[in-house]
């Protein structure tokens, strides 16, 4: 992933906040412009328009993720150290951008959503079921959809975000492990496995 303009990543950063707040109608790019600190023709020289603009920061908060994907699915690490590290490094990824998962949320149930062609979308789904895959082929996993797996792991990771960022779930460092610990126990086969 390239590195981004100051500018730009203030604008994208603004976007994320404003959505957030307003939603997507509330947030006109002047208002993006203006919390941004950048002049108003300034916006319009990195995205056409208010769509352009959206479509973008899909893209570029979708890189992030998947580069934590990558990151943390190491061929050369045992596979069960690979989940605990994805499910910690999704779960802080998304803990330290919370306006992330409001973006996501809103964007799939917007018209911004059928701008994009179905391979752009499932581009993370494609490495988050690949990674589960593996495991499935290399046997450290029950021989189960690696899209249910995927799914359920992230669900798991996004739901626990969101309950601990609205304050309804607070939880002790020994109490988050056992999350994804209680995730591996299910989907493992076998005894191949140790506590991580």
């Amino acid at each position: 992933m390239e590195p981004i303009a100051d500018k730009k990543k203030a604008i994208f950063e603004s976007t994320l906040e404003l959505v957030r707040e307003k939603g997507f109608h509330g947030t006109p790019m002047s208002l993006v412009a203006k919390r941004a600190g950048v002049a108003a023709g300034t916006i319009y020289h990195y995205f056409e328009s208010k769509q352009d603009l959206i479509i973008e920061l899909f893209f570029y908060i979708r890189d992030q993720i998947i580069a934590v994907l990558k990151r943390e699915d190491n061929p050369h690490v045992p596979f069960q150290k690979c989940f605990f590290n994805i499910w910690y490094g999704l779960h802080d990824y998304y803990s330290q951008n919370p306006n992330v998962l409001m973006f996501f949320e809103q964007f799939v149930n917007s018209p911004y959503n059928t701008c994009l062609n179905d391979a752009s979308k499932s581009e993370f789904h494609k490495h988050l079921f690949g990674f589960f895959e593996r495991g499935i082929r290399e046997g450290h996993l029950k021989p189960l959809s690696p899209k249910i797996l995927g799914t359920l792991a992230h669900a798991n990771i996004i739901s626990t975000v969101k309950m601990y960022s609205s304050g309804h779930l607070v939880l002790e460092e020994g109490e988050l492990k056992q999350l994804p610990q209680i995730l591996w126990d299910g989907m493992r086969s076998g005894e191949r496995t140790t506590k991580v």
